[in-house]
């Protein structure tokens, strides 16, 4: 006679879940590990002069271990980038469901985006050294700012359909603007690494805005400044 087969208790099925879900976020765990010990040496060591092993060790992992979630020191550059592209998705939702005024929220968006770890200047150049290099990750990282671009000329759409940012260029143009004063400013500051940052991004705003406002007799006052020189 045939064993009949063991019920199923929906106990054993919650203890399966439960070990897939211990071993996702171990996963999880292990991956922040690493990209949290990389982005700390590129900052101490620089980009160049780190290597995986000095990151496997950094975060407390074997070697080999590195290369189960990166496959290579390069990616990390990318995981970086993918994560600022979610912070500035999340910033111009939030825009859309607030209704906040483009001018608060396009000088508010430079802090946001420029929080740590984005505020030490190895950061930055290890990411423009990404960018202009040969390496596997440039094409990637190619279509990463195609993807912010893409992200900016919704949020200055945003600010046409509004009537509260000029509607006689394309949101493409303007967001190309946008896109290259920020980068550019970053780039600047990153030679100099001092406690400037929000200081310039908000001078660069300041500037912007006036070719940004929507076309008139005058152009629309800005908010109070966020930071005072230096700061």
């Amino acid at each position: 006679m045939a064993r009949r087969a063991k019920p199923i208790r929906p106990s054993d099925l919650s203890g399966s879940l439960s070990n897939s879900d211990r071993r996702q976020r171990r996963s999880a765990d292990i991956r922040e590990r690493l990209f949290r010990a990389a982005l700390d040496l590129f900052a101490q060591k620089g980009f160049a002069e780190t290597t995986v092993e000095d990151i496997t060790e950094a975060a407390d992992l074997g070697k080999g271990t590195f290369f189960n979630y990166f496959p290579s020191k390069d990616h990390i550059l990318l995981a970086f980038g993918e994560m600022q592209l979610s912070k500035l998705e999340a910033a111009i939702e939030m825009a859309r469901r607030t209704g906040e005024p483009m001018p608060e929220f396009l000088r508010s968006l430079g802090v946001r985006m420029t929080q740590e770890p984005t505020r030490n200047p190895a950061i930055i150049r290890a990411l423009l050294q990404a960018y202009l290099s040969t390496t596997p990750v440039r094409a990637a990282m190619m279509d990463l700012q195609r993807r912010v671009h893409a992200l900016h000329s919704q949020m200055i759409q945003l600010g046409q359909d509004r009537g509260e940012i000029r509607n006689d260029l394309p949101a493409s143009e303007i967001a190309n603007v946008f896109r290259q004063t920020i980068f550019g400013t970053l780039l600047i500051w990153s030679l100099y690494g001092d406690a400037t940052l929000h200081s310039r991004i908000e001078t660069a705003f300041n500037l912007l805005w006036s070719g940004l406002a929507p076309r008139g007799n005058s152009v629309p006052p800005l908010p109070a400044p966020l930071f005072r020189s230096g700061d």
